[in-house]
């Protein structure tokens, strides 16, 4: 799964030398959270978060006026604020890369740039959507954890059962286990009982971790 597959295209963009204050009302208007940031050429030279914009923004205890305090949201720009080191990435870029370098970054969303253009935006509401996909979350069916011993063809034995038996699988996702031994999975399945499904995989896992059906 590629970011250009999965990013927002065509985001909204803004220029430098707009105001916090119209930036702000840009965000609440269009119900985001940052902006990249471009210059008359549509060149990526920033990106400002409604963090950033907040932060800039005089204090909720301020002894200003409230129209002292518009005056200065008006007065400042954003190329005061923004960040013009950009972390960005390519459409071909992985999804999970992108979410790596969110995480590594703490940062909420990363410009999708093709050369210096901005063609899209992935930010982390993209990749909840994403997560709720592939773990099946709006499906019906029975959802397993287990750990399975860690041996070429195990997935496969254990997917193989389930298939076999009747179920459908809709999503299945591993993550590490307890030591090199065994590694762990999530996996839902519909057109099968709970009963039935445990009665297939208990044999071939080393531990059921949790069984429900949702």
């Amino acid at each position: 799964m590629l970011v250009g597959k999965r990013m927002t295209r065509n985001p909204i963009t803004i220029t430098p030398d707009i105001s916090i204050a119209e930036a702000l009302e840009w965000m609440r208007r269009e119900k985001v959270r940052r902006f990249p940031v471009v210059d008359k050429k549509g060149k990526l030279v920033g990106i400002v978060s409604q963090e950033d914009l907040l932060y800039a923004s005089p204090s909720s205890v301020t002894s200003l006026n409230v129209w002292e305090v518009s005056y200065l949201l008006s007065q400042v720009k954003v190329k005061e604020t923004m960040t013009k080191k950009v972390i960005t990435v390519t459409e071909d870029c992985p999804l999970e890369e992108a979410a790596r370098l969110m995480a590594d970054h703490k940062v909420g969303g990363l410009p999708v740039v093709r050369g210096d253009m901005v063609v899209g935006m992935i930010t982390e509401s993209d990749l909840f959507k994403v997560f709720l996909e592939l773990f099946g979350a709006r499906e019906k069916g029975v959802r397993l954890t287990f750990l399975a011993p860690y041996f070429k063809g195990s997935l496969a034995q254990i997917s193989s059962a389930i298939t076999n038996t009747g179920g459908l699988i809709l999503a299945l996702n591993i993550f590490l286990g307890e030591d090199p031994s065994n590694w762990g999975c999530t996996l839902k399945v519909s057109d099968i009982s709970q009963e039935k499904l445990l009665e297939v995989v208990e044999p071939l896992v080393l531990q059921v971790t949790d069984v429900r059906e949702i």
